[in-house]
């Protein structure tokens, strides 16, 4: 059964891990890739990734992007959005240690902060309006 607006908001908004696809041009399937993202209800979606990353570069050639979170229990419960990007900055340590927070036990986080940092290169956050959603919960299959 599709999810209300509320449901696959709220499902959304936890934090998966998403599978994020980009049209990766003629005669190629998409990219599609695991990514940490970050969203709140009835706000954008946003991810982070190297400036000079290939998802970095195929989402800008594409202006839009999807990704999609899953789960198997209590329930079979997935949830894709796509839409266009709205904005590309450069990623600040606050964001990084946003997102770093969300994914991880508040002992690694600051960890994490200094060695993506010292290690990943310049960052970009990406931010995708969501437009068109697919959800479905499958109940107890």
């Amino acid at each position: 059964m599709a999810l209300t607006r509320e449901e696959r908001e709220k499902f959304l908004a936890e934090p998966h891990i998403a599978a994020l696809a980009v049209d990766a041009g003629a005669g190629r399937a998409p990219l599609t890739v695991p990514i940490w993202y970050q969203y709140e209800p009835g706000g954008d979606a946003w991810i982070m990734t190297g400036l000079d990353s290939r998802k970095n570069e195929l989402i800008k050639a594409a202006g839009r992007f999807s990704l999609m979170v899953d789960r198997l229990e209590p329930t079979i419960r997935y949830v894709s959005v796509e839409g266009p990007v709205v904005e590309t900055a450069t990623a600040t340590e606050e964001q990084l240690r946003e997102m770093a927070a969300r994914y991880l036990p508040a002992e690694k986080v600051e960890g994490y902060v200094a060695f993506a940092s010292a290690d990943h290169g310049d960052q970009v956050v990406v931010r995708m309006r969501p437009e068109r959603w697919v959800s479905s919960d499958l109940g107890t299959v």
